[in-house]
């Protein structure tokens, strides 16, 4: 079947992309064997209609950009999501021996449900610095190291006997992974740099600093009767790149200039050189629309009639939870992709918005739905009103549902999956 096609296609991309290093990495690898051209920000770019190309940031945010026909006069057609997801970053000097075990120091990234990540095999992925011909320019190099080598372990419920009561988690002293058990006389200076510069075959010397993340190890499966949920790690919000990059991936007649935008930082605030909150998407389309030797009030003409959809996973209504969710807009697994409405703007749908989405969907065939929270209760936000107070054209906020959200292993909707990954291909198919 088509939808369970897809759904794997994308449990492989979310099992290869431990964390936004390697999902830019595998984008940039594939995007390059289909003939995309690389655009360097210290180059000058030129451009034509036909062209296809992408542009990274920092390893972990990249942009794909499609010219279409009449590009200087049909505006832009954008979706945008983010690569990172919740999780823990090491610190540095993170070897620490306490009672016979080795554990290392680690801070918290974004907001993960911390419970969920105890008592399953975790592992290390991320990119290296060494040093290069430049002091400026150091090279990187992506490490993964595949396979179990943490663990975060639960207490035992005979130390608190209030445990299913509910407990605080301390982030500085009870998520501490596990790595080994440590001989008389080991020495931990150094350890994870040599454990590193092993899996890459180069000097720990040469190892000037990195970025590493703790992932979990194991792959993600189709789950349910009929096999109709997807779990997995960091479908929050890969599973939304895949979906516009695999819709991107089949345009093939359409004017403007199309680009899927995707940001890091997210779960973080997205205040960084490579996430929304930045002048990063903007200078992009500048520098796309130039390249096509456009002018400054030809972009600032294009404004108006361009459209971002910004795409991020939204809250399927929780079975066991059902009072937490509003009484009328209760967007339930596999029914389609959800437009997500704020009164005070943490989403930037709007009806204009709205009534195109529903436009896109209905062409497409595949149904949607609406989520608005609580009344009573703050929801979170997206990349959506972040990207509007840098581009003031058209946005609306959309993502298919989702349960367990920020926990290290979510639950989707395999139809949901194809439904989104339709309705975004007639989007950027529209002369």
């Amino acid at each position: 079947m088509e939808e369970k096609k897809l759904a794997y296609e994308l449990i492989d991309f979310l099992h290869a992309s431990s964390t936004a290093f390697q999902a830019v990495d595998v984008m940039r690898k594939e995007l390059l064997s289909k003939g995309y051209k690389e655009l360097l920000g210290e180059e000058s770019w030129s451009l034509q209609e036909g062209d296809r190309a992408f542009y990274t940031k920092n390893g972990s945010a990249l942009f794909m950009i499609q010219i279409g026909k009449n590009p200087l006069e049909g505006g832009f057609k954008m979706a945008g999501a983010h690569t990172d997801s919740p999780a823990f970053r090491i610190k540095p000097d993170a070897e620490m021996v306490q009672d016979g075990y080795l554990k290392l120091n680690v801070e918290t990234y974004g907001g993960p449900i911390l419970s969920t990540w105890f008592d399953r095999p975790l592992s290390v992925a991320g990119r290296v610095l060494l040093k290069g011909e430049s002091a400026l320019k150091p090279k990187t190099m992506l490490v993964d190291f595949e396979k179990p080598l943490l663990y975060i372990p639960s207490l035992a419920i005979h130390m608190n006997r209030k445990v299913n009561e509910g407990v605080e988690i301390h982030k500085q002293k009870h998520v501490l992974p596990v790595v080994t058990m440590v001989q008389e006389g080991f020495s931990k200076k150094g350890f994870l740099k040599g454990l590193v510069a092993e899996k890459l075959g180069v000097s720990a010397e040469e190892i000037l600093d990195f970025d590493l993340f703790v992932y979990e190890a194991d792959k993600g499966s189709l789950v349910g009767l009929q096999e109709e949920f997807i779990s997995s790690k960091r479908q929050d919000n890969l599973s939304s790149v895949h979906a516009i990059y695999k819709a991107m991936l089949e345009a093939k007649e359409f004017s403007g200039i199309n680009v899927g935008a995707f940001f890091d930082n997210e779960e973080c605030g997205s205040a960084s050189k490579q996430g929304a909150d930045s002048t990063l998407l903007r200078d992009l389309m500048e520098r796309v629309f130039y390249a096509l030797g456009g002018t400054r009030e030809g972009f600032l003409k294009s404004l108006e009639s361009s459209f971002m959809i910004s795409a991020d996973l939204a809250h399927s209504v929780h079975p066991n939870y059902s009072e937490m969710h509003d009484p009328t807009n209760r967007p339930l697994i596999n029914e389609g992709p959800v437009m997500k409405i704020s009164a005070n703007q943490r989403y930037t749908s709007d009806g204009d918005s709205l009534a195109v989405f529903r436009n896109l969907c209905e062409t497409a065939g595949v149904p949607c739905q609406s989520f608005v929270n609580r009344s009573d209760l703050p929801g979170g936000s997206t990349i959506g009103p972040i990207g509007s107070t840098h581009l003031p054209i058209r946005t609306i906020d959309i993502g298919n549902p989702l349960l367990g959200m920020h926990s290290v292993r979510e639950l989707g909707g395999v139809k949901d999956h194809l439904y989104l990954t339709k309705a975004l291909a007639v989007y950027f198919n529209l002369m």
